[in-house]
């Protein structure tokens, strides 16, 4: 199972990669991630993408392609894949549909997991973490303030720079500017999958593994 997961910034998939990962035994690969870990190991690669991310600006296309060309010929990845997070504009994309071609892949589902902006926003900026165990804090369900120990762990509770609201609202109108048209891409070039991504996590799942076919 070959699977692309599309969708604005907080609609879910992340955690919905990683639920079909563990489903289909493929593993799930989040570009996001593997950017972060470049800019926590300080690599002349991580650095660049910080002062990007920061900004809540698109790493280049070029970065971005040689990182999923890597990581979809691997080892890894011999029996199937979760991109999520890549393509994000219509040259990664098409970059893709050439990775595939030089990898021998023609079977893959591209599925867009919907959800209102608004919603969007509201989830994105209620989202905390723990500096020491990494948990995750919605503020409005939680009921906590930034600077506040963790339950789990004693750490700090912040709020990383890319989910405060003035980032959030950058980061949506990027995507709505340049990663929608790679749904239209996808719309064209290939089948794709609408799920409604707005609900309880296993209903969403089920919704996925519906169109998935499973």
């Amino acid at each position: 199972m070959n699977i692309i997961l599309f969708g604005a910034p907080g609609v879910g998939k992340g955690t919905q990669a990683k639920i079909l990962s563990h489903v289909y035994h493929i593993p799930h690969i989040s570009t996001g991630d593997i950017l972060r870990e470049a800019i926590k190991a300080e690599t002349p690669l991580g650095i660049k993408a910080k002062v990007l991310m920061d900004k809540g600006n698109l790493v280049p296309d070029d970065v971005m392609n040689i990182l999923a060309s890597d990581l979809l010929s691997s080892e890894r990845c011999k029996n199937g894949f979760i991109l999520d997070g890549f393509p994000r504009t219509v040259g990664q994309a098409k970059a893709l549909d050439d990775i595939f071609r030089t990898l021998n892949i023609h079977k893959f589902k591209v599925i867009n997991i919907d959800v209102d902006r608004k919603i969007i926003i509201e989830r994105l900026t209620d989202r905390f973490l723990c500096a020491g165990c990494g948990k995750i804090y919605n503020s409005t369900i939680d009921q906590f303030k930034a600077g506040d120990n963790c339950f789990k762990c004693g750490g700090k509770i912040f709020q990383r720079d890319d989910d405060k609201p003035e980032t959030v609202i950058k980061r949506l109108e990027i995507y709505f500017e340049t990663t929608e048209p790679v749904k239209k891409y996808y719309q064209r070039a290939h089948a794709l999958l609408d799920v409604n991504g707005v609900g309880e996590i296993d209903e969403i799942t089920q919704r996925l593994l519906s169109a998935l076919g499973h």
